[in-house]
C-alpha cells in the first residue's frame, strides 16, 4: 500500500473518531436538552460535510504518517480535547445552537403562522419555539407554505 492511501485511510479513521464525539457532545447537550426526538445516526449522517471531512482526513493523515510521533500525538490529542470538550454541556450546547439555530424565523403553514426560535431542521420536520406558545412545536416540511 502506498504511504499516501495509508495516510488518507489513518486521517479517515482519526477524523470519524473526533466527528462521533463531536456529534455526540451535541446530541446529548443540545438534541436532548431540547427534547427532540432524532436519533443519533440521522444526526451523524445529515450532518456531515464531505468537504470538511476529506479535508481534515488528509490534514490528519499527513501528520500522523509524515511528522514525527511527538508532534503527531500532540496534534492529534489536541483535536480530541477540543473535540470532546463538547461532552461538556454548556460547550455542548453552545456548538449545537451555532450550527443549527436559527434565532427570529416565522414559519407560515396553510392556516397558522409561527414565530421563533427554529432549533432543528430535520429530513422531514421543522422544530420551532414559539414566541407567543412559548412552547417547541414539530411542523412537518410538506405542510409549511413559506419560511422567513
Amino acid at each position: 500500500m502506498s504511504k499516501a492511501v495509508q495516510a488518507l485511510l489513518s486521517g479517515m479513521f482519526f477524523t470519524f473518531i473526533l466527528d462521533f464525539f463531536l456529534f455526540l457532545g451535541i446530541k446529548e447537550n443540545y438534541i436532548d436538552k431540547l427534547e427532540i426526538n432524532l436519533y443519533y445516526n440521522i444526526l451523524f449522517a445529515d450532518n456531515q460535510s464531505l468537504f470538511l471531512f476529506l479535508f481534515f482526513s488528509v490534514l490528519i493523515g499527513y501528520v500522523t504518517l509524515y511528522l514525527n510521533n511527538k508532534i503527531s500525538l500532540i496534534v492529534v490529542g489536541a483535536l480530541f480535547l477540543l473535540v470532546s470538550a463538547t461532552l461538556i454541556p454548556p460547550i455542548g450546547f453552545s456548538v449545537g445552537e451555532a450550527m443549527f439555530m436559527q434565532k427570529n424565523k416565522t414559519i407560515y403553514t396553510q392556516r397558522f403562522s409561527y414565530t421563533g426560535d427554529i432549533y432543528y431542521i430535520g429530513r422531514k420536520e421543522i422544530y420551532i419555539h414559539d414566541y407567543k406558545l412559548d412552547r417547541t412545536l414539530k411542523i412537518e416540511k410538506n405542510k409549511i407554505k413559506e419560511l422567513h
